[in-house]
């Protein structure tokens, strides 16, 4: 996708020379914020980015605006758009639901039956994902994949989801189901009443 300021494309080899500047700006960001964080290394972002699993948005003079990536689990049943990132000085301005539009996109290419879902703290996350037909729920609906949840460990509010038995924390689950969509569009719909 190419808008007035921004490119915003699936991420290759070609941009692993960012990775570094997006994990930063995802740590940093988090601290600010006073929320926690799953840790990526920039060598996990680059590996997304070479697999063709993540969306990367540049100005048109090649500056790292923002960035997403998608895991899979459970052999492909569920999907996450993790680590979603907007540089500082590019927030505000519509850019993040753009990303999480592209990485929504792509990821429903790659996993077209697959339940897209996310762990965030983010309110401005939540909006984006609430518009775009996910819904809240509770742990228990998404992946119980133990790789997914070893990922929680460098948030500084993993014992908090440890001591729940990992059925809730800080974090609001929201999930998206293709076959929700389906099911609403077939569903009858009730006659209207003719006018007297």
């Amino acid at each position: 996708m190419i808008d007035l300021f921004f490119e915003i494309l699936i991420a290759n080899a070609a941009h692993h020379r960012y990775a570094s500047q997006i994990c930063e700006e995802m740590e940093h960001s988090s601290k600010q914020r006073g929320t926690g964080i799953s840790k990526r290394s920039p060598e996990m972002i680059m590996e997304k980015m070479s697999a063709g699993k993540a969306v990367i948005a540049l100005t048109h003079d090649g500056q790292w605006a923002g960035f997403c990536y998608i895991e899979s689990w459970e052999d492909g049943k569920f999907v996450s758009n993790s680590g979603l990132i907007v540089a500082p000085s590019f927030r505000k301005g519509g850019l993040a639901r753009k990303i999480k539009n592209e990485i929504f996109e792509l990821s429903q290419m790659k996993y077209p039956n697959a339940k897209i879902f996310g762990l965030t703290t983010s309110a401005a996350v939540m909006r984006i994902n609430s518009q775009m037909g996910y819904e809240p729920v509770i742990y228990s609906e998404i992946t119980e994949d133990e790789n997914f949840w070893e990922g929680c460990k460098s948030c500084v509010n993993y014992e908090i989801l440890i001591s729940k038995g990992k059925k809730n924390c800080f974090c609001t689950a929201m999930l998206f189901e293709p076959m929700a969509e389906i099911k609403e569009m077939s569903q009858p719909q009730p006659l209207k009443q003719l006018a007297s």
